[in-house]
């Protein structure tokens, strides 16, 4: 019976000291563990690629605190299902035999639409249910404000070299079947290869070999049959590994360092392995406004384009469209003055509060907020020569403070240009 469940299921830890990975989370002093070790488990959403300990980690945690567990997929569950099992979870929690909270986990939590999340929100702020989430999206992205203020995000990340060595070990040590067979492993660059970071991808390339493998012969593990039993490449482009990240990074980098040919370079890599052309596509638009910014305005123009033609166009041709795209942002010009504007601005904020606002900017929609001064004093821009006027936006406190620094580019120096001639003017109607 054991051999026919798959080796994943077979190795999946039931306790955090069989669990691999994310030692940030669950190692000494990890909020995670904190959290099991106190027996008072609040909502969080797991955020990271497949593979990494999702699902584990929300069995365990209800094993540990010995919590009523439910389980629903967003891919096949709706508002009913999410209601017929709150109300469970309500009956669970009133028993006198509960000793936590029940915990609802809900895979791929991003497929839930609003309606969907919306009908969580009362559980959880009641406390009738513990939520744990996961996601393979970025939840600040797909999942509803109301919902990330009530359930704490915590990032896994993909299992390094050392961590898959230690389940390679540990599942060749403790695997019923594998024990029985005599397993030889004489080289794991290949194997390491395609699991990519991720722990479920490793043990059924395990499982593969030891079933291609005839009974009465050693397992062999190396290189070459890892090669041959998959038919891939090892070097291909896994999506949801490491080696994602790396060449995201790569083909970001490239653009910025205006190098076309590695950009287009990188762009192959990731289109040969099957990256999702809206993933590069929101890359580029975001290496437009960041990276090239003011220095070629129309660098945005046409990133947004590209992301527009490539939901109409489909692929394969998409990849031209991308190309194309990814050549034009890295040979023009390149500021990040806009970028780094916000975020001077953003640790203003942080650093001086919700200031107020000048009363001469305020609207005056009644008579009181007229007479409270709100508007007064106000000049209309349009009155004035140039169609500008000195006077004071910022708040008072922090009156005069630069956040937009124009980079050397023709294009920022125009701009600055205009705005100091527009200051030499005198301001008159």
């Amino acid at each position: 019976m054991t051999a026919n469940i798959p080796l994943a299921e077979r190795m999946r830890p039931q306790t955090l000291d069989h669990y691999i990975g994310q030692r940030h989370l669950v190692g000494d002093s990890g909020v995670i563990r904190n959290m099991i070790e106190s027996g008072r488990v609040n909502s969080f959403i797991l955020w990271g690629p497949p593979g990494v300990g999702k699902t584990t980690l929300a069995k365990i945690i209800a094993n540990s605190v010995e919590a009523e567990f439910y389980t629903l997929s967003a891919v096949t569950s709706g508002v009913k299902d999410v209601r017929e099992v709150i109300e469970k979870c309500e009956r669970a929690g009133r028993s006198v035999f509960a000793k936590a909270r029940p915990i609802l986990f809900i895979d791929e939590i991003h497929r839930f639409n609003k309606s969907q999340q919306d009908s969580l929100l009362g559980a959880v702020e009641k406390g009738v249910l513990t939520l744990i989430g996961a996601t393979t999206e970025n939840p600040s992205f797909e999942v509803i404000r109301p919902l990330l203020s009530r359930a704490q995000v915590y990032t896994l990340k993909p299992l390094d070299t050392e961590e898959l060595q230690t389940l390679l070990d540990y599942t060749l040590k403790n695997d019923e079947i594998l024990k029985r067979r005599k397993v030889k492993v004489e080289q794991t660059d290949a194997l390491f290869r395609f699991a990519g970071g991720d722990a479920r991808k490793l043990l059924n390339i395990l499982d593969l070999i030891e079933q291609s493998t005839p009974a009465g012969k050693d397992v062999i593990i190396n290189d070459e049959i890892v090669i041959n039993r998959l038919q891939e490449n090892p070097a291909a482009y896994d999506r949801n590994g490491e080696l994602h990240y790396d060449i995201i990074s790569a083909f970001i980098k490239s653009v910025r360092g205006s190098d076309p040919d590695a950009a287009v370079y990188w762009l192959a890599r990731m289109v040969a392995g099957g990256e999702d052309p809206a993933f590069i596509a929101r890359r580029l638009v975001i290496l437009a406004a960041e990276d090239i910014g003011l220095a070629n305005p129309n660098a945005l123009l046409l990133a947004n384009a590209t992301f527009d033609a490539l939901q109409k166009i489909g692929w394969p041709e998409g990849r031209i469209i991308l190309s194309e795209c990814t050549v034009y942002l890295a040979t023009s010009p390149k500021s990040n003055s806009a970028y780094m504007a916000i975020g001077s601005a953003l640790e203003e904020v942080g650093k001086s509060g919700n200031l107020p606002v000048p009363l001469h900017l305020r609207n005056a929609p009644t008579k009181l907020m007229e007479d409270m001064g709100y508007h007064k004093g106000y000049k209309y821009a349009h009155e004035y020569a140039g169609n500008y006027v000195e006077q004071q936006y910022l708040p008072s406190e922090i009156a005069g403070t630069k956040f937009w620094n124009p980079g050397n580019n023709p294009s920022e120096a125009k701009l600055r240009q205009r705005m100091d001639e527009l200051k030499g003017n005198k301001n008159s109607k």
